[in-house]
Order: structure tokens, then C-alpha cells, then sequence
């Protein structure tokens, strides 16, 4: 798998160059700077660019905008965007065009090598992954949607938002698929979605919690 690196932290973007290498990625560029990382997004197309929130020069959102715009080019190209906490706004701009192939994860979770790794596999496949910990706080924090579920269909919820299968939400709470089904599909009518079993609506669900 071809991979872009945009970090400002020296040790985390040889850190992640190393991991991703010994995992048998190749690292096809490493930035530490927001500046023309959309144009080197766009041409060079890597199969998943893992991208800091704030690069220099302002050390705002530059990575973020510098996604968002390469995915605007490019639709669905795979973006991993790291951030230091957790903050709705860049969770919500990053799933606003549907396409998924997005992820959200705090850099805490980089130490997780395994999951980070399998993080870039998801994406690189179209996936859409949010860092367990965003989904707790953004649930937390939108209690006018979640007083609306019931405590199961939260658990669905938060792990459709992590971007996990049926298959592995059954696993995880130890129920069996057509429950996650039924549960899903109650979800998405509370959200004013028509049942489907499309990706896409699974995203749409994500999106319509985060707008609460």
C-alpha cells in the first residue's frame, strides 16, 4: 500500500514511517508542512495519506482543509486525519461528503500499532473509521439524540461510528446479526433514513447524530 505522511512532529512522523514500512507499506512521501499538501495529495494519489489536523504554517486546520479539498478533486480518496483531541467540527467536515474512505483517530491511538495498522486497512478499502474515544465524547455530548435510543441502539450506534461490520457489532455485544439488523434499521428510522443496507447509510446515520 502507497502511503502520504503529513506530520509536524519529528519523532511521530518517523515514528509512523517506521510502522508502516515493517508492515510492508511504503511510505511514498513525508511532510511536515500543510502548505501544498493538497497538490501532492491530488497528483500523487497515494492508496491512504495519514494527515495531522494543524501543520505549519498557522498550525490551525491546515491538514484538515488540505483533505477536504484533495478529496473534493479526487472523490473517496482515503484520508486518515490524526488529531490531539477530540473536536466535532473536523469529525463532522470530514463525513460531509459521503464518500467514506475517511478516518478520525487521536494520536493516542497510534501506540495501539495493530489497530492504528488495521485503521489504514479500512480506510485504504473504503471504510469509514472513528476513533473509539470521539464516539463516546460526540455521544456524550448530543444527549438530545441519545435520549431518543435505547441503551442498545446507542452501543449500535457508537459501533457503526468506529466503522465496525454487523458481523463485528454482533461480536462485540454478543447478540446475533439479524438483532444488529433490527437494531440498525430502528436507528435509521429514528433518524428519518429509509431502511437500507448501504454503507452509505450508515455514514448518513453518523452524520444525522452529529448534527444534533
Amino acid at each position: 500500500m502507497r502511503v502520504l505522511i503529513a506530520e509536524d512532529q519529528l519523532l511521530l512522523r518517523d515514528g509512523l514511517t517506521r510502522m508502516l514500512t515493517a508492515y510492508g507499506h511504503a511510505v511514498i512521501a513525508a511532510t511536515d508542512d500543510g502548505t501544498h499538501l493538497a497538490e501532492s495529495l491530488v497528483s500523487l494519489r497515494p492508496d491512504v495519506a495519514v494527515i495531522d489536523v494543524r501543520l505549519p504554517p498557522t498550525f490551525t486546520d491546515e491538514g484538515l482543509r488540505a483533505a477536504i479539498a484533495a478529496r473534493t478533486a479526487v472523490p473517496g480518496l482515503p484520508v486518515l486525519i490524526l488529531s490531539q483531541y477530540v473536536e466535532r467540527l473536523y469529525a463532522r467536515e470530514l463525513l460531509s461528503d459521503g464518500a467514506g474512505a475517511v478516518g478520525y483517530l487521536l494520536k493516542d491511538r497510534v501506540g495501539d500499532v495493530r489497530q492504528f495498522v488495521d485503521a489504514i486497512r479500512q480506510i485504504a478499502g473504503g471504510a469509514t473509521v472513528m476513533d473509539p474515544e470521539v464516539v463516546t465524547q460526540l455521544l456524550d455530548r448530543n444527549r438530545t439524540l441519545a435520549g431518543g435510543l435505547t441503551r442498545r441502539e446507542e452501543d449500535v450506534l457508537r459501533l457503526m461510528a468506529e466503522g465496525r461490520s454487523n458481523a463485528a457489532i454482533a461480536t462485540a455485544l454478543v447478540i446475533t446479526e439479524k438483532s444488529v439488523s433490527n437494531h440498525i434499521n430502528t436507528l435509521f428510522a429514528k433518524l428519518g433514513l429509509a431502511p437500507s443496507s448501504s454503507d452509505h447509510r450508515r455514514v448518513l446515520a453518523v452524520l444525522a447524530f452529529l448534527d444534533q
